[in-house]
Protein backbone atom coordinates (compact mmCIF):
# COMPACT_ATOMS: atom_id res chain seq x y z
CA UNK A 1 0.00 0.00 0.00
CA UNK A 2 1.23 3.15 -0.91
CA UNK A 3 1.26 5.87 1.70
CA UNK A 4 -0.43 8.48 -1.05
CA UNK A 5 -3.39 6.33 -1.12
CA UNK A 6 -4.05 6.75 2.68
CA UNK A 7 -6.72 9.75 3.08
CA UNK A 8 -5.01 12.59 4.48
CA UNK A 9 -6.30 14.01 7.35
CA UNK A 10 -7.52 18.02 7.00
CA UNK A 11 -6.25 19.71 9.59
CA UNK A 12 -7.94 23.07 10.94
CA UNK A 13 -6.15 25.74 11.45
CA UNK A 14 -6.44 26.83 15.06
CA UNK A 15 -6.56 29.84 16.50
CA UNK A 16 -5.99 30.81 20.29
CA UNK A 17 -8.05 29.33 22.36
CA UNK A 18 -11.44 31.14 23.73
CA UNK A 19 -11.45 31.22 27.18
CA UNK A 20 -15.22 30.58 28.54
CA UNK A 21 -16.94 30.24 32.04
CA UNK A 22 -19.78 27.01 31.64
CA UNK A 23 -22.76 28.45 33.36
CA UNK A 24 -26.71 26.55 33.76
CA UNK A 25 -29.54 27.89 33.34
CA UNK A 26 -32.35 25.81 33.81
CA UNK A 27 -30.29 22.55 33.85
CA UNK A 28 -28.82 23.69 30.19
CA UNK A 29 -25.48 24.44 29.75
CA UNK A 30 -24.42 27.94 27.72
CA UNK A 31 -21.25 29.60 27.75
CA UNK A 32 -20.03 32.85 27.68
CA UNK A 33 -16.47 34.21 26.40
CA UNK A 34 -14.93 34.73 29.91
CA UNK A 35 -13.87 38.73 28.72
CA UNK A 36 -16.97 39.39 28.37
CA UNK A 37 -17.84 39.17 32.33
CA UNK A 38 -17.00 41.56 34.84
CA UNK A 39 -17.78 40.09 38.02
CA UNK A 40 -19.42 36.82 38.98
CA UNK A 41 -21.70 37.87 42.40
CA UNK A 42 -24.17 35.81 44.62
CA UNK A 43 -27.89 37.22 44.47
CA UNK A 44 -27.94 37.53 48.14
CA UNK A 45 -24.89 39.83 47.90
CA UNK A 46 -27.09 41.83 45.93
CA UNK A 47 -30.15 41.89 47.37
CA UNK A 48 -30.17 44.86 48.96
CA UNK A 49 -28.91 47.07 45.97
CA UNK A 50 -31.76 45.49 43.27
CA UNK A 51 -33.90 48.13 42.32
CA UNK A 52 -37.32 47.19 41.17
CA UNK A 53 -37.92 48.52 38.00
CA UNK A 54 -42.78 48.72 38.26
CA UNK A 55 -43.00 49.38 35.03
CA UNK A 56 -40.53 47.47 32.86
CA UNK A 57 -42.12 46.45 29.04
CA UNK A 58 -39.69 43.60 28.94
CA UNK A 59 -40.66 40.99 31.45
CA UNK A 60 -37.20 39.39 31.65
CA UNK A 61 -35.92 42.76 33.34
CA UNK A 62 -37.45 43.53 36.68
CA UNK A 63 -34.44 44.95 38.50
CA UNK A 64 -31.94 47.16 37.68
CA UNK A 65 -28.31 47.69 39.90
CA UNK A 66 -26.45 50.57 40.46
CA UNK A 67 -22.72 49.53 40.33
CA UNK A 68 -20.24 52.77 40.37
CA UNK A 69 -21.59 55.43 37.92
CA UNK A 70 -23.23 52.52 35.53
CA UNK A 71 -27.21 51.08 35.86
CA UNK A 72 -27.09 47.42 34.92
CA UNK A 73 -30.05 46.06 34.06
CA UNK A 74 -30.98 42.24 35.39
CA UNK A 75 -31.99 40.12 33.14
CA UNK A 76 -33.46 36.84 34.00
CA UNK A 77 -31.80 34.06 32.05
CA UNK A 78 -34.70 31.98 32.33
CA UNK A 79 -37.24 33.91 31.05
CA UNK A 80 -34.93 35.04 28.23
CA UNK A 81 -34.11 31.65 26.77
CA UNK A 82 -37.74 30.77 27.31
CA UNK A 83 -36.55 28.10 29.93
CA UNK A 84 -38.86 26.91 33.17
CA UNK A 85 -38.23 29.75 35.99
CA UNK A 86 -35.42 28.47 38.59
CA UNK A 87 -34.30 30.54 41.40
CA UNK A 88 -31.46 31.81 40.34
CA UNK A 89 -28.38 31.80 42.89
CA UNK A 90 -25.62 34.25 40.83
CA UNK A 91 -25.48 36.97 38.91
CA UNK A 92 -23.24 37.23 35.41
CA UNK A 93 -22.25 41.20 35.61
CA UNK A 94 -21.64 41.72 31.93
CA UNK A 95 -18.53 44.14 30.70
CA UNK A 96 -18.95 47.03 28.37
CA UNK A 97 -22.52 46.32 28.75
CA UNK A 98 -25.24 47.75 31.35
CA UNK A 99 -26.86 43.91 31.50
CA UNK A 100 -26.34 41.53 34.21
CA UNK A 101 -27.83 38.04 33.41
CA UNK A 102 -29.45 35.46 36.44
CA UNK A 103 -28.16 32.54 36.27
CA UNK A 104 -28.54 28.84 38.54
CA UNK A 105 -24.89 28.05 38.95
CA UNK A 106 -21.41 28.42 37.33
CA UNK A 107 -19.73 24.81 35.95
CA UNK A 108 -16.57 26.39 35.17
CA UNK A 109 -14.02 27.56 33.09
CA UNK A 110 -12.89 25.90 29.63
CA UNK A 111 -10.96 26.65 26.98
CA UNK A 112 -13.00 26.37 23.16
CA UNK A 113 -10.55 25.55 20.13
CA UNK A 114 -13.61 26.77 17.75
CA UNK A 115 -16.90 28.27 17.84
CA UNK A 116 -19.55 26.67 14.72
CA UNK A 117 -21.84 29.14 13.11
CA UNK A 118 -25.08 28.12 13.75
CA UNK A 119 -27.31 25.67 11.90
CA UNK A 120 -30.50 27.29 9.55
CA UNK A 121 -32.23 25.67 12.17
CA UNK A 122 -31.89 28.52 14.76
CA UNK A 123 -34.37 31.12 13.46
CA UNK A 124 -35.86 34.07 14.60
CA UNK A 125 -34.44 35.84 17.79
CA UNK A 126 -32.44 32.92 18.98
CA UNK A 127 -30.66 34.35 16.01
CA UNK A 128 -29.60 37.15 18.48
CA UNK A 129 -28.82 34.96 21.52
CA UNK A 130 -25.69 33.27 20.00
CA UNK A 131 -22.72 33.65 18.55
CA UNK A 132 -22.34 30.20 17.51
CA UNK A 133 -21.90 26.58 18.49
CA UNK A 134 -19.22 24.95 20.72
CA UNK A 135 -18.43 21.63 21.03
CA UNK A 136 -16.93 20.15 24.12
CA UNK A 137 -16.41 16.96 26.22
CA UNK A 138 -18.75 15.29 23.57
CA UNK A 139 -21.26 18.04 24.11
CA UNK A 140 -22.73 21.03 21.84
CA UNK A 141 -22.70 23.77 23.93
CA UNK A 142 -24.27 27.08 22.58
CA UNK A 143 -21.77 30.16 23.18
CA UNK A 144 -23.75 32.99 23.83
CA UNK A 145 -23.93 37.16 22.23
CA UNK A 146 -23.84 39.31 25.24
CA UNK A 147 -25.28 42.08 23.14
CA UNK A 148 -28.08 39.73 23.16
CA UNK A 149 -29.73 39.97 25.56
CA UNK A 150 -30.95 43.64 25.85
CA UNK A 151 -31.13 45.52 22.39
CA UNK A 152 -30.23 49.27 22.33
CA UNK A 153 -33.65 50.17 21.86
CA UNK A 154 -34.76 47.91 25.06
CA UNK A 155 -31.99 49.54 27.19
CA UNK A 156 -33.29 52.84 25.95
CA UNK A 157 -37.01 51.99 27.00
CA UNK A 158 -35.75 50.67 30.34
CA UNK A 159 -33.53 53.72 30.67
CA UNK A 160 -36.81 56.19 30.22
CA UNK A 161 -39.28 53.85 32.08
CA UNK A 162 -36.79 54.46 35.19
CA UNK A 163 -36.48 57.84 34.42
CA UNK A 164 -32.50 57.44 34.07
CA UNK A 165 -32.48 58.68 30.53
CA UNK A 166 -32.37 62.15 31.36
CA UNK A 167 -29.35 63.89 32.14
CA UNK A 168 -28.28 65.24 35.29
CA UNK A 169 -27.80 68.72 34.07
CA UNK A 170 -31.39 68.74 32.69
CA UNK A 171 -32.58 67.58 35.99
CA UNK A 172 -30.89 70.57 37.55
CA UNK A 173 -32.76 72.36 35.08
CA UNK A 174 -35.93 71.02 35.92
CA UNK A 175 -35.36 71.63 39.42
CA UNK A 176 -34.64 75.02 39.25
CA UNK A 177 -37.39 75.99 37.08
Amino acid sequence: MKAGSEPKATTRRVRHPERVILFYVSNQTFAIAAEAVQEIRSTDSLAGSAIEIEKSELAKVRHALERGHHTYYVVNACLHFQLPVTRPALVLILRQLRVAVLVDRIDRMAELSAVYALPEAFAGEERGWYRGLAYLDDTVIPVINPAGFVSREDLASLDRSRGAGIAPSELERAVRS
